[in-house]
């Protein structure tokens, strides 16, 4: 993270050579364009803004919105005070500013009259800056976001409202840049148009981070699922979950009944937060629910919970134990003595001790029964379930395995779907690019990602891996948890629920 504090400054020395005459016009070497940190500090006196901006300067992401001040504070020394001439001096100060440099005389900013602005301009003015600077906290630095669902339930609740630092991993670089600002894929009041346009497309780039994805970290990724996706069903249903049960050429052929496919760039992609469980390298497998990586059974985390079976003698449970106990997602079944309830081991323990409860059994998947819903879907090869699963190796970068009927089945779309290339098999044997081969070497590192509410959650068990590129942030800290389910007036705002990190 140090070098790329020192790289961006010195980066910005490319755009600075392009005001070399702009220098020489207000009378200070040309030359002095060249010398990183130096040019910065120049720059700033010719413009008279004082020298703590210079200290934001050395603020990763922060210093290009100071930079694009700088910008404008320069032309405005040489008599650019509208909104058109900012705007194209910070897209295109490459050639703005040596067309500039032919035009008018500098002059210095005490003698610069003052231009006053109309209250449409000085609107347009605060707008554009807050958009501009809301866009590159949002892009760099941080991004607000909202627990839609109950599969992280209980470290994060539905209606918990967080925020995910990308300076965590590192933020990357938007694939889409021309979008709405403030909104992810489809424009507000309207059901499936886009608020992206992809007549720019920026290759994957991850700036450098405060550290790398580890075991236990809450993590918000783009869903990788997600790059057809049904404009119908949107993310309620996958277009992988619909193929699989009608049909590819049946759901491609009738939009009105299954609505029109399109493809998603990865940062447009639904937004999905759940536990890192696995990291590049590991092998990982599931055994009557307990996890295992590298042949090591994990001890379960405190907020881990599943499906129990809540037997009474005929009287239902009372609302006010589940809230005492943390179970905020339970169903009664029409027989008044059955319950389901999705919680912790302890929060079970104390239900099983309440005078009207007979017996509290937690759900579980027998070894050897496979579900045709766990990823790669292939139970002739995989008897797989929710709670007996693998083992499975998680790909690492730069590690090169042998092709197998048995890992192809698990890696194909690994090497297809995520690191774009040509795979086919004939006769036997494998091509990829064309090329005859049985062995494949792994261009990304990959995550395995779990809910904390195992029971309930669309996770890696159900469509795979989780792509280094697809990987946005760390949740770090609940701002607000709000009960859609209660009114204002009685326990809408979870106040021991909120101004907490998430762990």
């Amino acid at each position: 993270m140090l070098g790329f504090v020192l790289l961006v400054p010195a980066l910005l020395t490319i755009p600075s050579i392009f005001a070399w005459k702009l220098f020489e016009k207000a009378g200070v070497a040309g030359w002095k364009t060249l010398i990183p940190y130096y040019n910065l500090y120049v720059w700033l006196r010719i413009v008279k803004k004082p020298l703590w901006w210079y200290i934001i300067l050395l603020i990763p992401f922060i210093n290009i919105f100071v930079y694009m001040l700088m910008l404008i504070e320069m032309i405005k020394c040489y008599n650019k005070f509208r909104l058109i001439d900012q705007v194209l001096v910070v897209l295109f100060p490459y050639i703005f500013m040596p067309w500039l440099s032919t035009k008018e005389k500098f002059t210095d900013p005490k003698d610069r009259p003052k231009i006053k602005k109309g209250p449409v301009r000085e609107w347009v003015d605060a707008i554009l800056f807050a958009v501009i600077a809301a866009t590159i906290i949002r892009t760099f630095l941080a991004e607000a976001y909202t627990i839609p669902t109950s599969s992280m339930e209980s470290s994060l609740l539905v209606g918990d409202y967080l925020f995910v630092s990308k300076l965590a991993y590192g933020p990357k670089t938007p694939n889409t840049p021309l979008s709405f600002p403030f909104v992810h894929h489809t424009l507000p009041m309207t059901k499936d148009t886009r608020s992206y346009l992809d007549w720019i497309k920026l290759p994957d780039y991850r700036f450098p981070g405060f550290g790398h994805v580890k075991k236990g970290d809450a993590v918000v990724f783009n869903y990788p699922a997600g790059d057809s996706v049904s404009l119908k069903y949107q993310s309620q249903k996958s277009y992988y979950d619909l193929v699989k049960e009608y049909g590819k050429e049946n759901v491609l052929n009738n939009p009105a009944i299954y609505g029109k496919v399109v493809y998603r760039p990865v940062d447009k992609r639904e937004n999905y937060i759940k536990r890192c469980v696995a990291t590049a390298g590991d092998t990982l497998q599931i055994k009557n629910k307990m996890v295992y990586i590298n042949g090591e059974m994990q001890a379960p985390s405190i907020n881990q919970q599943f499906m129990y079976f809540i037997n009474t003698d005929g009287t239902p449970i009372s609302p006010y134990y589940f809230d005492q106990y943390g179970v905020y997602e339970y169903y009664r079944t029409n027989n008044p003595s059955k319950t389901l309830a999705f919680m912790t081991k302890q929060a079970a323990a104390q239900i099983k001790k309440l005078p009207n409860v007979r017996q509290v059994v937690v759900k579980e998947d027998e070894p050897g029964y496979a579900n045709p819903s766990m990823y790669p879907n292939d139970t002739s090869l995989f008897h797989w379930n929710v709670d007996n699963y693998g083992p499975i190796w998680i790909p690492k970068k730069g590690t090169t395995i042998k092709l197998t009927k048995e890992n192809i089945a698990l890696y194909k779309r690994v090497i297809t779907a995520y690191e774009c290339n040509d795979f086919k098999q004939k006769d036997g044997k494998v091509y990829i690019n064309g090329k005859e081969t049985n062995t494949y070497t792994f261009n990304m590192d990959y995550y395995w990602m779990m809910g904390d509410n195992r029971d309930n959650s669309a996770d890696s068990r159900f469509w795979g891996f989780v792509p280094q590129n697809h990987i946005v942030g760390k949740a770090f800290f609940v701002w607000l948890s709000l009960d859609k389910d209660k009114p204002l007036s009685d326990g809408k705002i979870r106040w021991n629920k909120m101004f907490r990190t998430v762990k």
